[in-house]
């Protein structure tokens, strides 16, 4: 369960009304890996598969979809425990975390230990060129503001409750590839990264869009799926657009109606 039905007193004009509202639930989500618990997340409990393929990927514990052998829900004690191929040198104590930097809440994002090991993974996988590569790629500002009004159409939950974040990757012809919503932002960007792992679609000629603030944390998690444009409707932050502009993203802010804020590498984008 993820919503449940309160009743609220609701002031409009000079009316006062006694309705029945929808509210979301934040829910502690622990993940296992090859049986060590590495994470808590506080988000809303559904899709916790491509939750916990998006983090393992976004941090750089998993490569891709292959490098697991199996995921297990259990739904009755909110976790879910993920085993890994025989292969995959995973060692928990090279992750530096501990009980405090375990925890991903819904406001600030991933902790210190998380960030350095998604910037470790960026350089073990030479992300910087790989998205030089991808210079050439460009797409109509038509399309971003068509994107991120088939994102909002296809986000229920925030229509129903104003509660939580969406986001969705899109090819560049505008089909929409996955789209998913959270209470975190960024636990959302994971969603949509993880179903695209599930679904063994490459982030060949991709482009994200969110509805959340554009902050570090968010934007390391699209270059290291190595997305090069990244769309928001609301704000970029300056840790967010430096890191945009070293790995060479195309940071867009702003995007709604028929205006966006380009802060980074804008040739992508053509009127």
């Amino acid at each position: 369960m993820f919503k449940r039905k309160v009743q609220i007193s609701k002031i409009k004009k000079d009316k006062k009304e006694e309705i029945e509202d929808i509210v979301l639930y934040e829910t502690p989500i622990d993940i296992y890996v090859n049986s060590e618990p590495i994470v808590n997340i506080i988000c809303l409990a559904k899709d916790l598969n491509e939750l916990s393929v998006g983090f393992l990927f976004s941090v750089g514990i998993i490569n891709s979809i292959s490098d697991i052998k199996e995921i297990i829900v259990n739904e009755i004690e909110n976790s879910v425990y993920v085993n890994l191929i025989d292969k995959v040198n995973f060692n928990i104590n090279q992750l530096e975390i501990n009980p405090v930097s375990r925890v991903v809440d819904t406001t600030c994002g991933i902790t210190t230990p998380w960030r350095n090991a998604i910037k470790k993974s960026l350089e073990d996988a030479k992300v910087k060129e790989d998205l030089k590569a991808k210079s050439g790629i460009k797409i109509k500002s038509s399309m971003i503001f068509s994107a991120i009004k088939k994102m909002q159409i296809s986000t229920p939950l925030y229509r129903e409750t104003g509660g939580c974040h969406g986001a969705a990757i899109f090819d560049v012809k505008g089909n929409i590839l996955s789209v998913k919503e959270d209470i975190g932002r960024h636990n959302a960007i994971d969603k949509v990264i993880g179903d695209l792992l599930l679904k063994k679609h490459d982030f060949e000629n991709v482009f994200l869009t969110s509805t959340g603030r554009l902050t570090g944390d968010s934007v390391l998690k699209a270059i290291r799926a190595k997305i090069p444009i990244v769309a928001s409707l609301s704000a970029a932050i300056e840790s967010g657009i430096r890191l945009a502009f070293a790995y060479g993203i195309t940071l867009i802010g702003f995007a709604r109606g028929s205006r966006m804020n380009i802060y980074t590498h804008s040739s992508r984008i053509e009127l």
